[in-house]
């Protein structure tokens, strides 16, 4: 035994003092990928809820210099791509059916009143309450980066979005975005050469490797990770039913994400730090503080209000 710990301590030791320098190093071990564009101010499914989730709240977004759309994308039965939450209906509209059920034309208009889901009991009081097809979005905002993200696995979703971005021209500022790698997967052979963010599972890998001593050494192809700041945790999002298994994920996820070195690290390799979905300047704050790229807002207006006034800090990384 005493053998044994002869040889595996020096070598355990000679391990993480490798890993720690090529962490803070990693241009020694990858080349630097240079971004195309940069996420301080992103637009939560299209920006500010008093606009409802649709055309006019995307159009307030780059009112407010938004760097990113992020919208979520469902199917028509006519095969028509819309910016739309939910598949089910029934929530938005009251009318339950799915949207893959409906043409375009016969979709139903949004409810008068939508209530924000990291905003409990504020409330979206859009005018135009239409469904907004995702190539009007290209038309409207040809240059304005853009993250789609598929909620379920349909193939042919992917590949009518794979198109719309080819036909655009917007391969290089529209980012593929899904919880699932067995999604993502698809979504990448459908055009890879649209940027993609993390699923959950490779979040975890990379937490994992970055304790374990190996994100320096293994390669990194997102250039995303889209990820909740767990400061809202139980406060404005809710997880589990269950308010001690919030209490009990809040402390946990802090401890093991809010790690300065671990996002410099991923800046310094290129891919883009960005939590969501931050509605309160304590939150802004707390995000661009421990090295954040951007910030996910419902409410474009407060967040450009905060990078305006806190100097260079808040405003580069």
């Amino acid at each position: 035994m005493s053998l044994l710990l002869y040889y595996a301590l020096p070598a355990l030791g000679s391990y993480a003092m490798l890993s720690i320098f090529f962490l803070r190093r990693p241009h020694l071990l990858h080349t630097p990928r240079d971004p195309t564009f940069r996420i301080r101010l992103g637009a939560h499914r299209g920006g500010e809820p008093g606009r409802g989730e649709n055309r006019r709240r995307s159009g307030h977004s780059m009112a407010q210099r938004s760097d990113l759309l992020e919208l979520d994308c469902q199917l028509t039965r006519d095969r028509v791509v819309v910016v739309s939450h939910d598949e089910n209906l029934c929530r938005q509209s009251g009318l339950n059916r799915d949207v893959g059920s409906l043409d375009f034309e016969d979709l139903p208009l949004y409810k008068e009143k939508l209530e924000v889901y990291f905003s409990p009991g504020h409330f979206a009081h859009g005018s135009d309450r239409r469904m907004v097809r995702l190539e009007d979005l290209f038309q409207r905002f040809p240059r304005t980066p853009m993250s789609v993200e598929i909620k379920g696995k349909n193939e042919e979703l992917i590949r009518e979005i794979a198109g719309l971005v080819r036909r655009y021209d917007r391969n290089e500022i529209t980012i593929w975005a899904s919880e699932k790698s067995s999604v993502m997967k698809k979504c990448k052979a459908a055009n890879p050469e649209m940027p993609l963010s993390f699923t959950i599972s490779r979040g975890f890998w990379v937490l994992l490797s970055y304790y374990l001593g190996l994100l320096p050494f293994i390669p990194i192809p997102e250039n995303f990770f889209f990820c909740f700041l767990p400061n809202i945790i139980n406060r404005t999002y809710f997880p589990f039913s269950c308010s001690c298994l919030n209490q009990l994920l809040a402390v946990v996820s802090k401890w093991l994400i809010m790690r300065k070195s671990l996002i410099r690290h991923l800046e310094k390799r290129g891919v883009q730090v960005v939590f969501w979905c931050l509605n309160e300047e304590s939150d802004f704050e707390a995000a661009f503080s421990v090295g954040a790229t951007g910030v996910m807002t419902d409410y474009p207006t407060a967040l450009r209000h905060y990078l305006d006034n806190h100097g260079p800090a808040a405003r580069t990384s």
